[in-house]
């Protein structure tokens, strides 16, 4: 009996120990290598849709203590840090209220100068380049019941991507001259018309306030559903998505 009760206690023991290994390697890896992302609204559509779940480049920026989970007051700014690039899609905490999480694509760099005119960004007094690439009309990329024109344009570093507008001479098509402060950056969403962001309540964000940069989809399902419901799966599914890298 005593032989069996040893053996019974080593291996509850030994599944115990499993467990905690298997939770601090999960830790480590969230917290130092990639982080899994949903995309939770419209603002970045048409380069990323609600349903989209993503896997966030952490080492990419470095590490701040939003780098880990509920950004515990550990230290101050960014260790092994790295410089974002114009045109990286980021995830970063909501200025205002950091236990948000958002995400955009990074238009000013610190010290540039960003203005938007009838609809064009205006970088260190030089228009971006864009143009119109056509229209698309499909509810699940634009969430419009109509026609929504698509622009592409491509910053000053040759990153270039398309950007959904929706309305003509929208709220956020003409701003006052921004000047990013050191050590922030300028963010932006795709959705122009459709996205809060540095022009609005995000304002000007923290470096150490980014949490990674987005990398690659790894799911995608419209409608709403959740990854779960697997019978959707055949109606919901976007494939032509999956592992996709982010632009």
């Amino acid at each position: 009996m005593a032989d069996t009760s040893q053996k019974k206690s080593g291996g509850l023991g030994e599944t115990i120990s499993v467990i905690v290994q298997a939770l601090l390697l999960a830790l480590v890896i969230r917290t130092l290598l990639f982080q899994p992302f949903s995309i939770p609204s419209g603002s970045m559509r048409p380069t990323l849709l609600e349903g989209d779940y993503l896997f966030v480049t952490k080492w990419a920026y470095g590490y701040s203590k939003h780098s880990m989970p509920f950004s515990p007051d550990l230290f101050e700014g960014r260790i092994w840090g790295g410089q974002p690039e114009r045109g990286d899609v980021a995830v970063f905490k909501f200025p205002p209220n950091p236990s948000l999480d958002y995400i955009k694509r990074v238009i000013g760099l610190p010290g540039d100068r960003v203005q938007m005119r009838d609809g064009q960004i205006i970088i260190n007094g030089e228009p971006v380049e864009r143009e119109k690439v056509g229209e698309v009309n499909n509810p699940d990329v634009t969430e419009m019941n109509r026609p929504v024109e698509v622009w592409r344009e491509t910053l000053p570093n040759g990153v270039s991507y398309e950007t959904l507008d929706l309305t003509p001479n929208g709220i956020g098509d003409n701003t006052r001259e921004f000047v990013v402060p050191e050590g922030h950056y300028f963010m932006m969403g795709d959705n122009r018309d459709n996205s809060t962001d540095s022009r609005f309540s995000v304002g000007f964000v923290p470096e150490d306030h980014l949490v990674g940069r987005a990398n690659i989809i790894f799911f995608s399902i419209a409608g709403g559903a959740s990854p779960l419901e697997i019978w959707k799966w055949p109606s919901e599914l976007r494939a032509s998505r999956l592992f996709n890298m982010v632009r």
